[in-house]
């Protein structure tokens, strides 16, 4: 049974997955807060606890963090408590497949890396990725699985919170769709912003980026919304054709398969 760990900048993410290649299937999946603050023993107890009964039987780990604190205590919590268990963690030298058609391919973060591997895995074709999380990622990757790069917007918690913080009568509010577009008193005013407001972002980066994709050239291009904050946005969205919650978690598998299946022990540690 594979334990799959997706360590972001506000929450971390679990699976667990049977079988290999095509007989490859999820089990079940966790998310937890993300805190820079946790040990090892801390971050060890917490996912033994999620896990339950299925903690002693991983037969492999495959990880990414970007959140370098937070990686230093995985790797100690996998050499004490998983000290026998082959595993992945994804940095330089971890084999992905995905070329990086980028300035400095060491900038790619590694879950934009397993996110373009899943994503040709999946559909074989061009894609756009949009990773709703901590910042919102719209990432391009050509109909031959090259990463191209992308762009950056700020998160949806991170702009409520500077709006809360900086306009004295603004408040947060509970993230569901107002009754309409316009607003009629001052919750329904910041839904309509935050929600359409995001969706409308999403949706100008990801036409532009399809434009520079050309898509007669490389033929359907798949807009794929993944990520925690996500359902929030992906039914206003007029340009998202796929939602894949766990998008990471199918490249992780994809990245261990890689890395081990196939005869080549890479990452341990």
């Amino acid at each position: 049974m594979l334990l799959t760990v997706d360590v972001g900048n506000s929450n971390i993410a679990l699976g667990l997955h049977t079988g290999q290649g095509e007989q490859a299937g999820p089990v079940r999946d966790w998310r937890m807060r993300t805190d820079p603050q946790m040990t090892s023993d801390e971050l060890a107890l917490t996912i033994r606890g999620l896990l339950g009964s299925d903690a002693d039987r991983i037969t492999g780990i495959s990880a990414l963090s970007t959140v370098p604190v937070v990686l230093r205590e995985l790797r100690t919590m996998f050499e004490r408590y998983y000290p026998d268990v082959p595993r992945v963690v994804i940095e330089p030298g971890v084999r992905t497949g995905v070329p990086l058609l980028v300035d400095n391919p060491k900038e790619v973060g590694g879950d934009r890396l397993v996110n373009t591997l899943a994503a040709q895995h999946l559909y074989g074709t061009a894609c756009v990725v949009v990773d709703f999380g901590t910042s919102t990622t719209v990432d391009a990757i050509s109909a031959k699985g090259e990463f191209l790069g992308g762009a950056f917007a700020p998160g949806i918690d991170i702009s409520v919170d500077a709006l809360a913080s900086r306009a004295a009568a603004l408040r947060k509010v509970e993230l569901v769709p107002p009754r309409s577009v316009i607003g009629k008193n001052t919750v329904e005013c910041l839904q309509s912003g935050i929600l359409y407001g995001f969706a409308g972002q999403v949706d100008g980066l990801v036409r532009r980026i399809t434009a520079e994709l050309d898509p007669v050239r490389t033929g359907p291009v798949e807009v794929i919304a993944t990520g925690g904050l996500a359902p929030l946005v992906v039914n206003e969205s007029e340009t998202v054709t796929r939602h894949l919650p766990h998008l990471s978690m199918v490249g992780l598998r994809l990245v261990f398969e890689r890395n081990t299946v196939r005869g080549r022990r890479s990452g341990r540690g």
